[in-house]
């Protein structure tokens, strides 16, 4: 304090009392956020018991990371410490959401060795934004379908509206999937496979057909292959043909054979394995057991 009788205090001294550093005050003090009250008769800057005060917020308010901007206006009056304290939680919200990301990105390259190239493809497809990601799925299913008016619509909007949402804090096997689903969705042959299987519902259906038939067709096949397994049915049996008969109707048994043994279908189960995936979830049911029971019995039926 100078002795002046004023009770003034210079920077050396508002230091010494508040534990900051004399090039910080001096900083601070440029930038407009802690201006003197008055200034001696050589000129140097001053301060008062108000001045600590100021100082001390000043200095909360930078720990908890606000930027002086922010700070000059809650000291101004133009907003509050409450309103500006809730913009800065959005932020850091942000902030934390990206470095997450960044942690799992990192943590994929160290775990599967990823060369440069890989590296920057990995990390721009884990910064897509959900309604990024959904444009892309959107895509994807729009080319898929593109004109096949007599396609199951339950199929396709089903496909159509699923979410392939990345969370806040994703794990490095939620970013490999994401990553192995995005280069699907641009691979051109996964894309012919894809058309295929559009196409093959688009034939059967005819313009007839009722909506969800497609579905309801792959549930009722699990049902009686599920059945026919747990009465203990041989795929070679005669019972089986009749489970065939229930089952295909009218459709022609050689060509059901040839679309349940096609590499499509590996290829469609990988697509939903990955989506499921990306949510970390549980995979769904592959229903392995009931598929290759139909397929073993086709082919004794065709073999006979």
């Amino acid at each position: 304090m100078i002795d002046d009788g004023t009770g003034h205090l210079t920077i050396g001294e508002l230091a010494r009392a508040t534990g900051l550093t004399v090039r910080t005050i001096r900083y601070w003090s440029d930038e407009g956020a802690l201006p003197p009250v008055t200034r001696s008769a050589g000129g140097y800057r001053l301060y008062d018991a108000g001045s600590v005060a100021r100082l001390e917020l000043v200095r909360t308010l930078r720990e908890l990371g606000l930027g002086l901007d922010h700070v000059r206006a809650v000291l101004a009056g133009e907003t509050t410490v409450a309103e500006v304290a809730a913009a800065h939680v959005a932020a850091l919200d942000a902030q934390i959401r990206t470095l997450r990301v960044t942690r799992a990105v990192l943590s994929s390259v160290a775990r599967r060795g990823s060369t440069a190239e890989e590296t920057t493809l990995m990390n721009k497809l884990a910064r897509l934004s959900a309604a990024e990601r959904k444009r892309i799925l959107e895509e994807f299913v729009d080319e898929m379908f593109h004109g096949l008016d007599t396609a199951d619509p339950a199929i396709r909007d089903r496909m159509r509206n699923v979410a392939a949402d990345l969370p806040d804090d994703p794990t490095p096997e939620q970013v490999d999937a994401w990553v192995e689903l995005a280069e699907l969705l641009s691979d051109p042959e996964f894309k012919a496979r894809m058309r295929a299987v559009a196409e093959f519902n688009a034939a059967d259906r005819g313009h007839d057909a009722e909506e969800g038939a497609s579905l309801w067709f792959a549930q009722r096949m699990v049902k009686l292959a599920a059945d026919a397994r747990a009465r203990g049915v041989a795929p070679d049996d005669p019972e089986a043909a009749e489970v065939l008969r229930d089952l295909l109707g009218d459709a022609d048994p050689a060509d059901v054979l040839a679309r349940l043994e096609s590499p499509t279908n590996d290829t469609v189960a990988r697509y939903r394995e990955l989506l499921v995936a990306v949510k970390g979830q549980e995979p769904p049911a592959a229903h392995r057991a009931e598929f290759g029971w139909v397929v073993a019995a086709l082919r004794a039926r065709s073999a006979s």
